[in-house]
């Protein structure tokens, strides 16, 4: 089937499976501006155990049940939440946070008379615990292993004071401490629960669990008892509800968007860029009609990967063995182009290092990275022993399918200088299973910000450090030392440090950056109040719909 014909039986397709979800949606609610609708395009939520909180899919529903000491704004700073404030030792091995007073868990059966009682430090102490417990398993313990003191790590001095002890100094601490993994739990809840937790929530949160439909909907109801008040008193939530649905489609749900049926969509199918965008970013103007866009930083480098260690036997004969060719490579990739062509110019060009545009320590100068110069790159081949490529084998880059589009373009654009290139499509998961054996030579992925500190980025080239984070197995001494000393430096040195870090990476050329992300909201018309960070973490406490 032509390709135009193929796009249009998709889009076909996709408007018969919105007139089916018409055809058997529920009668509408009798006030639907007091409930947010959206979809989870992954097709399910697997838990509202904040101990699993790996995706983002559960992290936004652990952020609407739960809190956390500190939040991180749309600015990027650290505000507080169940913590009011944070005091450090002067040699960077003591954290002491001082706990809100007015603070209640979310009604549950669990407590005496089923009434939500207060939240203490005690509290803090036994999540953070549960954390690191090998019993609960939880993807999230990485956030305090090897890092906090092997002896009573977490204390609480009393009902409003917790103190954190670690191992050796770790400034990015705060801001991990805004990972949703972080967030309180009651111990009677989770303890009677056990696994089960992850479907019986209990936290202080904005919302609360109401109903749950595995695969179907998830409703969250307004928490009557939560804490946070707005600028004029009033008590958050404005919403009385969240509905939530798992249609696995991303295209199907910008049909349902478009009927009205749904509040807001988090990005775009790719096969609706050309349709909903100009190529400046811009939307088209039927759309700029019918709905809201926001626009705005989302911490995430999309990149290729190199394998650099020698001393594998994958990596024999291999030229990307060489910083040169490595070196090359990143000179012969337009990022402008690929911006242009396959993210109508939605996203930056990754120009500087690793590092991403918007993140405190971003080489905003453009002082070291790569833009496009073939001649130099066919340079650099000459210098390295392959004149026009000649002599270096043909390099495979594994992707997933969905990225095979911009893989495929820079294949076409290493042709140009000579370099030979082929595309080997891969699951994802296979992917990063070879990638965490070291086993894959070059690959096509992402790197999102887990935390609003550039550490969790200089963390993916720490030699000390195994895979996951360093996948490409870089190791250098002295940015073993830069990383080491700027675990305890103030804020100004450390982003000096972070920068010379990452322009010292960048010279090895491990990786090539291809472009930095931004998260594109769409909103029905008359929505309000709708807040996210650049983590892309969203914040439904203050939505309004008119």
């Amino acid at each position: 089937m032509p390709v135009l014909c193929r796009k249009y039986a998709f889009i076909i397709t996709a408007l018969f499976a919105v007139a089916l979800y018409s055809c058997n949606a529920p009668e509408k609610q009798a006030d639907q501006k007091r409930i947010f609708r959206l979809n989870y395009s992954s097709g399910t939520v697997e838990s509202i155990d904040p101990a699993f909180a790996k995706n983002l899919y559960n992290m936004w529903t652990d952020h609407m049940v739960y809190n956390t000491l500190l939040e991180t704004n749309g600015a990027l700073q650290l505000v507080p939440s169940l913590a009011t404030k944070c005091e450090v030792s002067n040699d960077g091995l003591v954290y002491t946070f001082y706990i809100r007073a007015n603070v209640y868990f979310q009604d549950a059966p669990e407590f005496p008379g089923g009434k939500g009682r207060r939240m203490t430090a005690a509290d803090v102490v036994y999540s953070f615990n549960r954390l690191i417990d090998p019993a609960t398993a939880s993807t999230g313990a990485w956030i305090f292993n090897g890092r906090v003191a092997q002896k009573e790590p977490f204390t609480a001095l009393n009902d409003s004071v917790i103190q954190i002890k670690l191992k050796a100094p770790f400034r990015p601490l705060p801001e991990i401490l805004t990972m949703p993994y972080c967030s309180v739990v009651p111990r009677e809840v989770a303890e009677h629960w056990g696994k089960d937790f992850a479907r019986h929530p209990c936290g202080t949160g904005p919302f609360q669990l109401h109903h749950w439909d595995e695969n179907n909907v998830l409703i969250l109801h307004k928490n009557p008892h939560y804490w946070e008040r707005d600028s004029s008193g009033a008590q958050l939530p404005y919403m009385d509800a969240v509905q939530i649905t798992f249609t696995d489609s991303k295209a199907t749900e910008f049909f349902l968007f478009l009927q009205h049926r749904l509040d807001f969509v988090n990005g775009l199918d790719g096969s609706f860029k050309d349709l909903v965008f100009n190529k400046d970013g811009s939307l088209k103007k039927e759309y700029a009609k019918k709905l809201q866009l926001e626009k705005g930083t989302y911490l995430n480098t999309e990149y290729i990967g190199f394998l650099i260690d020698t001393n594998n036997v994958v990596m024999a004969g291999m030229p990307t063995r060489s910083k040169l060719v490595r070196q090359a490579i990143n000179y012969a990739i337009d990022r402008k182009k690929i911006v242009m062509y396959f993210r109508n110019g939605i996203v930056q060009p990754a120009l500087s290092g690793f590092i991403p545009a918007g993140m405190p320590g971003y080489d905003s100068t453009h002082s070291f990275g790569y833009n496009y110069d073939p001649q130099r790159s066919l340079d650099l081949l000459a210098r390295a022993g392959y004149p026009n490529g000649t002599g270096l084998g043909t390099l495979t880059i594994l992707t997933p399918d969905n990225w095979s589009d911009v893989v495929n373009f820079i294949v076409t654009e290493l042709q140009e200088v000579g370099i030979k290139a082929r595309v080997e499509i891969i699951q994802r998961n296979i992917e990063l299973q070879q990638m965490a054996r070291s086993q894959a030579v070059a690959f096509r992925s992402q790197w999102i910000a887990d935390y609003p500190d550039a550490e969790t980025f200089l963390a993916f080239f720490n030699g000390r450090l195994p895979a996951p984070p360093n996948y490409t197995r870089f190791n250098d001494a002295l940015y073993n030392k830069w990383y080491d000393e700027s675990m305890n430096a103030p804020d100004s040195v450390r982003w000096q440090l972070y920068r010379r870090m990452d322009s010292l990476v960048t010279s090895y050329a491990p990786v090539i950056p291809l472009f930095y992300d931004e998260k594109l909201h769409f909103f029905q018309r008359g929505v309000s109040g709708f807040q996210s960070n650049p983590m892309n973490l969203i914040d439904l406490k203050r939505v309004k719909k008119n």
